[in-house]
């Protein structure tokens, strides 16, 4: 028996459904297809992440196949070439992913190829949670609550021992998709922090459970601690997967070695990325147009002068600069500082959440199509469950509250390193006399706030009623 394993966003050997599955029926060919649409940081990690599957594959002499083309003709084609029995994959959640497993499964249907699908990312699958009416949960609370109630995931499964067949069918060379940029190279300082792959997800999860996990609940919002997992690019490929996470912890609260509340406190994390794929799956339409349909009606501003000055952390709020820039140059951004940068820009500079999600897209190592598109429509005030609009983040108390020394800013925003802790969160306010002792030139190395946020915030109340009058006749 062969089975092609088409690898998606699953690029692990343990606990994958699919390559167990197809490892137990006899030989396998793994097989991964070109993606579209990643955005630039992305393909770098995607990069640095097949090249490790490729060596853990190779362990066992299986050769990991490229193609780039439509899913189907290249299915159907390596069906032929190798005389394959089956086709496995493990099932993805978003509308093209979706999409793509249908049309793949009606082609092998029409040939009688036998296929299956599995489900490897979530904890629980999108379809099986409904709230008393039978209609799908807006509010992760409720829906969390649920979930936790019938939540019983299956122990991880052990890598399976692979067989080869014999003959391998041709096969396009990873290093000629160019994923990994080259003019100019702007990668050096995503890859001096993230080591991509099983291996290196494996570790960063060690490493949090020994070192941080006991001080998440209340360091996690404090962006100069490294508190945070930094899990999220390697759930976003599959090189871990939830139920190793969900087990490991209840292991270790099970055995007193892990405080309970820490535990859940990052397990609702995780539950907040399996409601965005909840929500993905059953609200398709919210990566093109807002959740909550007044919304339509906001008169968002396009502005490119605002908008550049975001991208490239020169807004002349330290916060905002710091995460922004901390994103250019290493392909994250802090949760808690990607809620500030992202209150700043739709509501401070009343910029459509599209925009920074876009650039979130291309910028970010975790960039996740629900994720992106939730949490963005959350803190928009658009989303479901959504933050109400009038909540609107002070960028100043802000930075004074979560990166109260400046250890933050003053790593990512280095023209302000010698600045007193009084002033770091509003260098504006400075004497003359402090800002040259710390080597401040506001307007020359250091930008001036590009916005007043007392007048932006009664400029983003003012447009939301005027939205919420447009939108009664709508």
């Amino acid at each position: 028996m062969k089975s092609i394993v088409w690898f998606r966003e699953d690029l692990r050997l343990l606990d994958n459904a699919a390559l167990t599955f197809a490892a137990a029926q006899g030989d396998i060919i793994p097989l991964f297809i070109y993606p579209e649409s990643l955005g630039g940081a992305s393909y770098w990690w995607l990069h640095k992440s097949l090249e490790s599957l490729q060596l853990d594959l190779a362990k066992s002499g299986v050769e990991l196949i490229f193609r780039t083309g439509d899913c189907v003709q290249i299915i159907e084609d390596l069906v032929v070439e190798t005389n394959a029995n089956n086709v496995v994959w493990n099932r993805v959640y978003s509308p093209s992913g979706i999409a793509d497993g249908k049309r793949v499964k009606s082609a092998l249907n029409a040939k009688k190829v036998g296929q299956r699908s599995f489900s490897g990312q979530l904890l629980i699958e999108p379809d099986a949670v409904k709230n008393k009416q039978g209609l799908p949960f807006k509010v992760f609370t409720p829906f969390w609550r649920h979930c936790k109630q019938v939540l019983a995931p299956e122990r991880p499964l052990d890598v399976p021992e692979l067989t080869p067949i014999i003959e391998k069918p041709a096969s396009e060379k990873l290093a000629e998709w160019g994923l990994i940029p080259s003019t100019p190279d702007w990668s050096q300082g995503i890859n001096d922090r993230w080591q991509p792959g099983e291996l290196g997800a494996s570790e960063r999860w060690e490493t949090f459970l020994d070192e941080s996990i006991d001080e998440y609940q209340q360091g996690r919002d404090f962006p100069s601690k490294p508190v945070t997992s930094y899990l999220s690019p390697h759930l976003v490929f599959g090189e871990i997967s939830p139920r190793v996470l969900w087990h490991d912890l209840h292991d270790r609260i099970a055995l007193g070695t892990v405080d309970a509340d820490n535990a859940n406190k990052f397990l609702s994390e995780i539950g907040w990325r399996e409601y965005s794929r909840y929500l993905l799956f059953h609200f398709p339409h919210i990566t093109e147009s807002s959740f909550n349909k007044k919304f339509e009606c906001f008169p968002w501003q396009n502005n490119d002068q605002l908008l550049q000055a975001w991208q490239q952390g020169n807004t002349g709020y330290p916060i905002i600069d710091a995460g922004m820039r901390e994103l250019w140059q290493t392909g994250y951004m802090h949760n808690r500082v990607r809620m500030i940068v992202a209150s700043f820009l739709t509501k401070h500079c009343l910029i459509h959440w599209s925009k920074g999600m876009d650039w979130f897209w291309d910028t970010l190592v975790d960039a996740d199509i629900a994720n992106n598109t939730a949490s963005w429509q959350w803190i928009a005030g658009s989303g479901a469950d959504a933050a109400p609009y009038f909540r609107i983040f002070n960028p100043i108390l802000q930075g004074e509250k979560f990166d109260k020394e400046g250890g933050y800013v003053k790593k990512w925003v280095p023209e302000l390193a010698l600045l007193d802790s009084k002033y770091l969160h509003k260098p504006w306010e400075a004497s003359p006399e402090i800002l040259e002792q710390a080597e401040v030139e506001l307007g020359l190395n250091y930008s001036y706030p590009i916005v007043d946020h007392k007048e932006a915030r009664l400029r983003a109340l003012a447009a939301y009623s005027q939205s919420k009058e447009l939108s009664k006749f709508n």
